[in-house]
């Protein structure tokens, strides 16, 4: 129970259809942790998702629904597994899913393990998507849900098998729209409350005063990583204070003047060096993933037609993945690594963040980007 709308009507739903729900609240970051420093807000501001004010509101809709309630304090595995990642990512020039990691690590496997030790055989959450076990091929299926706008399948993509079966998405077939008249209909106090819009332990969204913040605090310093900033031609235009600071495709604070816009096209985290350059340099047909995990096929055997995700607003685009030959990718080996073949350029293939395969409206896996696979539009 995360103190929001879509979580608060499951437990209702589920207490109304004769469930006996018992209902838990990860304790994840302390708010005011870094409060005041390197300019982030002294107070916490409204809109961020496990605040105090939502433990509150999950407590208070246990109450009204007359189920136990615990709080359940997961906080130095949350900075372990989703923090201290989010830093180190962004200090090697990649960019992070948070959001992937903490669904991972804790709401889906900590969670469950507490949920194992209170008695319970299942968890219950608020997140759109639907699930589903195939008796043919044996396997549990992760699938889009009815609000397409509110999927959050793209984030889901780690989830095992035992995962998938212990777990239950009673929002999957309904709108949010739908949700709040449910919440409504239930007398939920918060059935208007607005959904959570940032990353919970940014503050403000300004991950560079975050991390500078976190290294100060831990007595670390800022790894130098300040270099060059060149053009595709390899002009050097200026020079930059450090990788983290870059993601591939921004277009502010690149700190350097062009008659036309600039962006960012690569980053070279050994030598430390950015690239920028025109709009249409940053198309590629191909990506390389790694880390893959599979949902609705046991691996890859051979090259494969699915739409692929390269971010959570990215429109799903056509694409051949296949698995990738450790000889020409480098990729050490990884036997579940594939590479994925556009049928059109897709913009701004961004290293750090998750390619996600779907078959319809299932997905198929995702995996971890580890970059493109040198095939720019104007190679």
């Amino acid at each position: 129970m995360s103190g929001g709308v879509d979580s608060s009507a499951v437990a209702a739903v589920l207490v109304h259809e004769g469930y006996p729900v018992v209902g838990l609240t990860l304790q994840l970051w302390d708010q005011m942790r870094l409060a005041g420093k390197h300019g982030i807000p002294e107070a916490p501001k409204a809109g961020r998702c496990c605040s105090l004010d939502d433990v509150y509101d999950a407590r208070r809709v246990a109450e009204h629904l007359g189920i136990p309630y615990y709080v359940v304090n997961q906080e130095e595995r949350f900075e372990r597994d989703v923090v201290r990642p989010f830093v180190d990512e962004y200090l090697a020039g990649r960019t992070p899913i948070p959001c992937s990691l903490c669904n991972d690590h804790l709401k889906f496997d900590q969670l469950l393990t507490t949920a194992r030790s209170i008695g319970a055989e299942r968890i219950a959450t608020g997140h759109y998507a639907v699930n589903e076990f195939d008796e043919e091929r044996g396997r549990w299926i992760l699938k889009r849900p009815a609000d397409r706008a509110k999927d959050q399948t793209y984030f889901l993509f780690g989830l095992t098998q035992e995962q998938l079966s212990r777990t239950m998405f009673p929002l999957g077939r309904l709108t949010k729209p739908e949700v709040r008249e449910m919440a409504r209909a239930h007398g939920l106090a918060l059935a208007e409350k607005p959904d959570s819009q940032e990353i919970c332990f940014i503050p403000g969204g300004d991950y560079k005063a975050f991390i500078s913040a976190y290294l100060e605090e831990q007595g670390e310093a800022s790894p130098e990583t300040s270099g060059e900033l060149v053009a595709t031609t390899g002009e050097v235009l200026g020079r930059h204070e450090g990788i983290h600071s870059f993601t591939v495709g921004q277009r502010k604070g690149l700190g350097v003047n062009s008659p036309s816009p600039l962006y960012v096209i690569q980053i070279d985290p050994a030598n430390h060096r950015v690239t920028v350059g025109a709009d249409e340099e940053l198309a590629v047909r191909t990506l390389r993933a790694s880390r893959m995990n599979w949902i609705s096929i046991p691996g890859l055997a051979g090259p494969m037609r699915v739409r692929a995700k390269i971010r959570h607003r990215h429109e799903a685009a056509w694409a051949t993945i296949e698995p990738a030959g450790t000889s020409e990718s480098g990729l050490g080996g990884d036997s579940s690594a594939v590479v994925a073949t556009f049928d059109e350029p897709q913009r701004a293939v961004t290293p750090g963040q998750a390619a996600v395969f779907y078959d319809g409206d299932e997905v198929v896996g995702g995996g971890w980007i580890l970059g493109t696979a040198g095939c720019r539009t104007d190679e």
